[in-house]
């Protein structure tokens, strides 16, 4: 059984060959697999024949789909939902770090602290956050979070524009 894996994966005892790299939340089990590549992220999954594999180039380039995962030197950036009029993420934010204080004109915003604590400046008012704490940031008002602690929110931003141009930087 020569075979390597990254991430939740389990591969039974008749898998010859095979890599199996998994960077998500979800488990992958492989049986039988012989000569073959399989990468899950949140960008897609990738299911080649080992040969094959070294010719996905021409595929790649023709998906159009928005990046859901954006690695930052502050944390992660995870897109959950995409719709017409609203936009979930979630934020981990590494202890120490902040986002940017600004505002924005055209959406408002709702964060939902799910781990960790935290400051949030509204406006220039201070209010420490914890697990459980809702947010609310209408359009217009500044803002910012400084992660006192890992942080992890659920960002729902909805309104007719929803765009990263639509960002007003504060100092």
């Amino acid at each position: 059984m020569n075979t390597n894996s990254v991430g939740k994966v389990q591969l039974d005892q008749t898998c010859q060959n095979a890599h199996v790299i998994n960077e998500t939340d979800m488990p992958i089990i492989a049986m039988g697999l012989k000569n073959i590549v399989v990468v899950a992220s949140s960008d897609g999954i990738l299911v080649a024949d080992k040969v094959q594999s070294s010719y996905m180039k021409p595929l790649v380039e023709n998906i159009n789909e928005k990046i859901r995962l954006i690695e930052k030197s502050w944390g992660l950036y995870q897109i959950i939902d995409i719709s017409k009029e609203s936009l979930t993420i979630k934020v981990t934010l590494n202890a120490g770090y902040k986002m940017s204080y600004h505002s924005h004109n055209f959406r408002d915003e709702v964060w939902n602290v799910i781990e960790g604590a935290g400051k949030v400046i509204l406006n220039g008012e201070i209010m420490l956050v914890n697990v459980g704490d809702i947010i609310k940031i209408p359009i217009g008002v500044k803002h910012t979070i400084i992660a006192e602690t890992d942080l992890k929110i659920i960002e729902v931003q909805t309104g007719k524009y929803i765009n990263a141009e639509d960002k007003i930087l504060w100092k």
